[in-house]
């Protein structure tokens, strides 16, 4: 099954962003190859410039603390095994804590190397990483891989809190409903939302052997999907077919 995410607001858009590039970043900074350890630098400035928000690190101390107040709740529950609770309040109060000893925005420490700023500033330009415009990072390309890769966690090290908050912060959204089973009629799905409760994220799951492509669009009323299906002439047509799926609403 493939599995796509449609974020419902732009705090979780962002988070989702930044799940994306952090995992893109953990499995390039493993790899050997200087064009691998290349990518994986221009994550590292992705990741900056999606993290530059003023507002972000706020954002996710707040989720964080949230949880962990709506956990505390649960407590004397005789459904809720308190050994798990425990476990759970823990982690969010650790990175919680962790975040709030990192001073400015996430990556601002980056900020501070001229060296690795330099690199920043041409690798937005086509072509601008070339040896005749950085030498210096042209040399360093040149190292050992252990002596990039070990750079290259020195760099990440600064962003990782930032990383596992918003790993167990959707791990936790991801958690609160379970999948049910829909059809797309015509190839077009409809669901209005119930009233009440907040949705944050929308996951989709079709089997790949179908060969469509789930266009989703939602609010806090509504959401819709349109089945698509790429053909020959490389454009988007859309089914006609009734088709199933699952579908998740957290919230």
């Amino acid at each position: 099954m493939i599995l796509y995410e449609y974020p419902f607001n732009e705090r979780i858009r962002t988070y989702l962003r930044l799940e994306h590039l952090f995992r893109r970043l953990g499995e390039l900074v493993p790899a050997d190859s200087a064009l691998s350890h290349h990518y994986a630098l221009v994550t590292i400035f992705e990741i900056m410039d999606v993290a530059a928000r003023a507002d972000l690190k706020a954002d996710v101390m707040r989720d964080l603390d949230k949880h962990k107040n709506v956990f505390n709740s649960y407590r004397g529950n005789p459904a809720i095994s308190e050994a798990v609770l425990d476990q759970v309040v823990g982690k969010l109060e650790t990175n919680f804590a962790t975040l709030n000893t990192i001073p400015g925005k996430a990556g601002q420490a980056l900020t501070e190397n001229e060296w690795l700023m330099s690199i920043r500033s041409r690798a937005s330009i086509p072509g601008g990483t070339c040896e005749f415009d950085l030498p210096a990072y042209y040399a360093w390309q040149h190292r050992q891989a252990h002596e990039r890769r070990a750079d290259l966690e020195r760099w990440s090290s600064t962003l990782a809190p930032l990383a596992e908050s918003i790993y167990l912060l959707l791990k936790l959204l991801r958690d609160t409903d379970v999948p049910y089973k829909v059809i797309a009629t015509n190839g077009q799905f409809q669901q209005n939302l119930p009233q009440g409760r907040s949705f944050q994220l929308l996951r989709l799951r079709i089997d790949p052997r179908l060969g469509l492509i789930p266009e989703i669009s939602g609010n806090r009323l509504m959401v819709s999907v349109r089945l698509m299906r790429h053909e020959a002439d490389d454009r988007l047509h859309q089914s006609t077919e009734d088709t199933p799926f699952e579908l998740t609403l957290c919230a």
